[in-house]
């Protein structure tokens, strides 16, 4: 196994790795709406932080030596279910085509009360 890092991304604020690399695949831990120079969570409500979030997935994935477009599976956490239809339309920009398999669950609370979190396996190469 291989840990991930990057700079482009916010630090971990926990004890863990932005990724782990594991044969073909990489794991990207839970990514929130998190400016990497500052560490402040974005304006905005949830359309903007699901942009700042793929910003954020996408830097980790290629460090990572991968890309959105080899994402397999994603987990979607909302603070507010109600806010899926927004999230679900920029989470689909990101995206274009490609349709990786997804679950969206609504959460209690997200670290730092972000409205949303989203975490990342693909295809590594």
């Amino acid at each position: 196994m291989k840990p991930v890092s990057t700079k482009s991304a916010p630090d971990a604020i926990g004890p863990y790795s932005q990724a782990i690399i594991h044969e073909s695949l990489v794991y990207c831990s839970g990514q929130v709406a998190l400016d990497p120079a500052t560490m402040e969570v974005v304006d905005g409500g949830v359309v903007a932080q699901t942009a700042r979030v793929f910003q954020n997935l996408a830097a980790v994935l290629e460090a990572a030596g991968s890309s959105l477009q080899n994402v397999v599976k994603t987990t979607v956490y909302l603070a507010d279910m109600g806010e899926f239809p927004q999230m679900n339309e920029e989470y689909a920009k990101h995206f274009g085509a490609h349709r990786p398999a997804r679950a969206t669950v609504e959460v209690s609370r997200l670290p730092k009360d972000v409205r949303v979190e989203i975490d990342a396996i693909a295809v590594v190469g």
